[in-house]
């Protein structure tokens, strides 16, 4: 039997980025098949799926190398499904890096104290 898209057992290599930075990325519950964004997205680290109370990893990255909304709009322009709030809250009780670090995965001083 094979695992769906985005269920995967912990370890490293479990997302298309490696990098050490946040990066975009794309998931799909494997459960029920909810998709969403997020620009807190990380190496080897998923996010709950809101409704299944999964982790899930994404299936699609790319490093944010400056501003990850911007990236985020020029991928929009490849997939009218996309659809990217900014201002939306990021949900740390669903986040696994900062359920990890134990704060807001973007505060990087202490992201990258940790994680160094």
């Amino acid at each position: 039997m094979g695992r769906k898209q985005g269920q995967q057992k912990p370890g490293k290599g479990l997302t298309p980025y490696q990098g050490h930075g946040r990066a975009f990325g794309y998931f799909q519950c494997p459960t029920c098949d909810r998709k969403w964004m997020s620009g807190n997205s990380w190496a080897d680290m998923g996010q709950e799926c809101q409704h299944c109370r999964i982790n899930v990893y994404p299936y699609k990255q790319w490093q944010c190398r400056t501003d990850c909304a911007a990236a985020a709009d020029l991928e929009k322009s490849k997939d009218d499904s996309s659809k990217i709030d900014q201002t939306k809250h990021h949900p740390e009780h669903l986040c696994e890096k900062c359920k990890r670090l134990g704060h807001y995965c973007r505060d990087s001083d202490r992201s990258r104290a940790y994680f160094d």
